[in-house]
Order: C-alpha cells, then sequence, then structure tokens
C-alpha cells in the first residue's frame, strides 16, 4: 500500500520537474526571440554595421544623417573643382558646378539602407551580429553640354588660318610681305583628354594643356624673296585693233599680272583669266570660228594667250598644253600662237623651277607686254627661238557660178588661207655660248580652200 503510494508521488514529482524544464525552455526561447526581435527592430531605420559608403562607416546611421555626411564630404566639394584648359596664350576654366556635376547621394544611401532588410529575422538578426563588411560607391554623373560649348568657343579662338606672303612689283623692285603661321585646335582629342579626366575624385583642379597644330603657310616671304630677276620677256602691238578688241586685251591682261607660281605649281590661263562675260568687262569682237572670222564675246585675248607664250617660250618654262590657231595670226609668227577657248581650249605650264615665278602683264600705248620674274640663278641661261616653216601648201579657190549676179562680177563667200608646216626651236646659251637646240613644236595649219561666187548673168 505504501508503495503505490510512493510511485505517485515520484510520477507527480517528475512531472512538475518537466513542466518547469519546459517553462523555463519557453521562457528562454521567449526572451531569445524578444532580444531578436528588438535587436532587429534596433536597425530598422538604420544601416546596418559594417556597410560603407566611399570607404566611409555608416553602422547605424539613419538616412537623414548619411546623406548629411556625405553632402558635406561629396556634393558641396565637387562643386568647387575646376576644369582649367591652357590654349597658347589663353586660359579658360568651367566649374564642376556648371556641369551640373552631382553624386547619386540620395539613390546610394537608399540602397545600403536597404541591404539586408528583405531577409528573414534570423538572416537580419546575423548581419548584425556578425556582419559581412559590405561596401557601396556613388555614381557620379555631369552634362557634357557645356564642355562642347567649351571646346566650340577654344576652336573659335584659336583656329586661323596661315596667311601666304605676297610679292608686287612696282616697275623697280619687288616688295614682299611676311608670311603668318596659323593654327587649329585638335577638338576631337582635346575633348577626349577632358573626357577621360572628368571623374568624381575630389582632389585638385584637372590641368589640361589644349592639343594645337601649328599651319604653316604654302607661300613663305623667304621663298619669295629669291626672286629678283627677269628671266623673260615678250611684247606684242595691238594698235590696230578696235576698242572694243583693245578693252578685250586690257582686261584679260590685267587679271594675270601678279600671279605667282610657286615650284610644282600649273598654270591654267582660263581658270585664271575665267570666262569671258560682259559682267567681266569683256565685249564683241573679232574671233576666229569654224576656220572664219566672225565676233564673239572676248575676241582678241589669243593675242594676250600669244603674247604669255612666247614669254615663257624665251624663259624656257614647260608648256603642258598649247594648240595653235586654224591659220597664221598676225601679232606672232608661225608656230608661236596659242589660241584659248573658255571650256575648250586652254593654255596651260607648270613651274618646274626650284624658285617661284613671278608674271607681270600690262598693256601700254597699246602694246601688251608680259614680264617673266624669278631667281637670278635662272638668269645664266638664256634662250632664243627660232622657226622653219618647212612646207607650204596652196589652197584651191572652188567657183560658184550665180546666174543672179551680172557676168563679169565676183563675190568671195570664203576666203582661202595657204597651209603650212613649221617647226620651232629653242637655242640655249649659257653665259653667252651656245650650248644646245631644241625641238619645241611642229605644227600644221591645215589649207583652207576658197569659194568665190562669179556672175552669169548676160547684159541686156
Amino acid at each position: 500500500m505504501s508503495r503505490q503510494r510512493n510511485n505517485k508521488s515520484d510520477k507527480k514529482a517528475s512531472k512538475k520537474v518537466r513542466n518547469l524544464i519546459f517553462s523555463i525552455f519557453l521562457l528562454v526561447v521567449s526572451v531569445g526571440v524578444s532580444y531578436i526581435y528588438f535587436t532587429e527592430q534596433k536597425f530598422n531605420n538604420v544601416i546596418y554595421p559594417q556597410v560603407k559608403i566611399e570607404g566611409m562607416d555608416f553602422s547605424g546611421k539613419t538616412k537623414e544623417e548619411a546623406i548629411k555626411i556625405l553632402r558635406d564630404n561629396f556634393g558641396d566639394a565637387i562643386l568647387q573643382k575646376k576644369v582649367n584648359i591652357k590654349a597658347l596664350d589663353r586660359n579658360y576654366s568651367i566649374s564642376f558646378s556648371e556641369l551640373n556635376a552631382k553624386f547619386s547621394i540620395i539613390e546610394t544611401v537608399d540602397e545600403a539602407l536597404a541591404y539586408g532588410k528583405t531577409s528573414n529575422i534570423i538572416s537580419k538578426f546575423k548581419l548584425i551580429k556578425s556582419p559581412n563588411p559590405k561596401e557601396f560607391n556613388l555614381k557620379f554623373t555631369y552634362n557634357q553640354k557645356p564642355l562642347e560649348n567649351l571646346v566650340k568657343s577654344i576652336e573659335k579662338d584659336i583656329n586661323k588660318k596661315p596667311q601666304d606672303a605676297t610679292i608686287s612689283f612696282t616697275g623697280e623692285k619687288f616688295q614682299v610681305s611676311e608670311d603668318v603661321e596659323g593654327s587649329e585646335l585638335d577638338s576631337d582629342k582635346l575633348k577626349k583628354e577632358i573626357l577621360s579626366s572628368i571623374n568624381g575624385k575630389i582632389s585638385s583642379d584637372i590641368n589640361i594643356q589644349a592639343p594645337i597644330k601649328t599651319l604653316k603657310p604654302k607661300v613663305t616671304a623667304a621663298s619669295l624673296k629669291q626672286v629678283n630677276t627677269r628671266i623673260a620677256s615678250y611684247s606684242t602691238d595691238f594698235s590696230s585693233s578696235s576698242e572694243a578688241r583693245s578693252t578685250n586685251i586690257r582686261v584679260a591682261t590685267a587679271s594675270i599680272n601678279g600671279k605667282v607660281l610657286m615650284p610644282g605649281e600649273s598654270f591654267s590661263f582660263n581658270e585664271v583669266v575665267g570666262e569671258r562675260t560682259k559682267e567681266r568687262g569683256y565685249k564683241e569682237a573679232g574671233v576666229i570660228i569654224n576656220q572664219q572670222l566672225d565676233s564673239g564675246l572676248g575676241g582678241g585675248i589669243c593675242q594676250v594667250s600669244s603674247t604669255l607664250y612666247n614669254a615663257l617660250l624665251s624663259g624656257n618654262i614647260k608648256t603642258t598644253e598649247r594648240i595653235h590657231h586654224t591659220f597664221p595670226s598676225s601679232y606672232v609668227g608661225m608656230g608661236l600662237d596659242a589660241t584659248v577657248d573658255w571650256g575648250n581650249i586652254d593654255l596651260k605650264f607648270k613651274n618646274t623651277f626650284d624658285y617661284p615665278i613671278y608674271l607681270e602683264g600690262y598693256t601700254k600705248n597699246k602694246v601688251v607686254y608680259f614680264n617673266i620674274y624669278s631667281n637670278s640663278e635662272l638668269a645664266k641661261r638664256t634662250y632664243t627661238i627660232s622657226t622653219e616653216v618647212y612646207d607650204k601648201i596652196e589652197p584651191t579657190i572652188k567657183y560658184i557660178d550665180d546666174p543672179t549676179m551680172p557676168e563679169g562680177k565676183t563675190e568671195v563667200v570664203k576666203k582661202p588661207s595657204t597651209g603650212y608646216r613649221v617647226k620651232v626651236y629653242r637655242n640655249i646659251f649659257e653665259n653667252g655660248r651656245f650650248i644646245s637646240k631644241e625641238l619645241i613644236s611642229n605644227d600644221y595649219y591645215v589649207p583652207i580652200n576658197g569659194i568665190t561666187k562669179r556672175g552669169t548673168k548676160k547684159s541686156s
């Protein structure tokens, strides 16, 4: 009986112990959960431990606190920074505030504040008690447009075309103006250098030397000063010309006067003289059209091209394009003429010398003159031109009977012209001594057959 009572008593005691242990367990768990919960809640509106932004620890900082710290250290400081550019003797600068430069402070703080907040409570607790270092970096942005405008402004100030030296002749001596070097900003290179230098580092200003090219003039004063001697000249008379033809000769000659050819450069009569129009001062005068003398704008300028051509021959200047007339001209010998026609026939030559060539052209007392000047070294050689007419072709005359004209009366419809074959030579002398003779051209003037009407009408 007593044994049964003891067993019941033991069971009751054991149950009490278990209940006590369970209660203690529940209390411990409750305390632990509460601790975890309240610990996590403490960081609900602040940044977790060991979370850094740009190397600065923001553990436990609120959003407002973090934003203020970052603005103090980055936001305001970056606006004081400048980009300084030196271009030749000028200085240019632009501040980061003008570029609307800024850091993603608010966005980055939001990221740091949200870090770990979407995890479960245990994960959050672990991040608080055993944190893994986490770092965020600010994003830096700016507006490129003000920089592009600055580069354009620098370009406008710096870009200068080089100025060629010029030469003029007063009739007694040459006057040479100085050449001036130009400059050109390498805009693309400058832009790349600026953009590669701009960053979010809070440091000293950015200093850049603008890349600038020096532009050399095509014609220098030193080269033009080599022109000191007349090497050739030629003139032809146009005293029998009409006023219109004389005007055309004067206008064309004036457009050539003062032309300079540097070594290697070529000359085109048509390009230099230009189209023969009324607006440019040309008048109607006699020209050769379809083997006949007719009237047209610019009539007479073939005398200008022929006069210039003979000066070229006397100066040993290389002619690259030249065509003679249909029949011989009255103002120069056979084989010595050079016809021109806008858009069709040209007179061209090239400066093959090591020195510049200066062309002087003018008219006086109805004579057209061309003088060619260059360096005195070229004057050591002189040249004379000779011609050889080695064939003469007589034209035929075709007669057409005209019953409307009185018998014995004639009328020339087409004037005949004798044909010739002629060779032109250049005789070369050095210091007055004959050296050699060279063939320049072999021209053929085609004979022009004539046509004459004769009357056959009998008198009543």
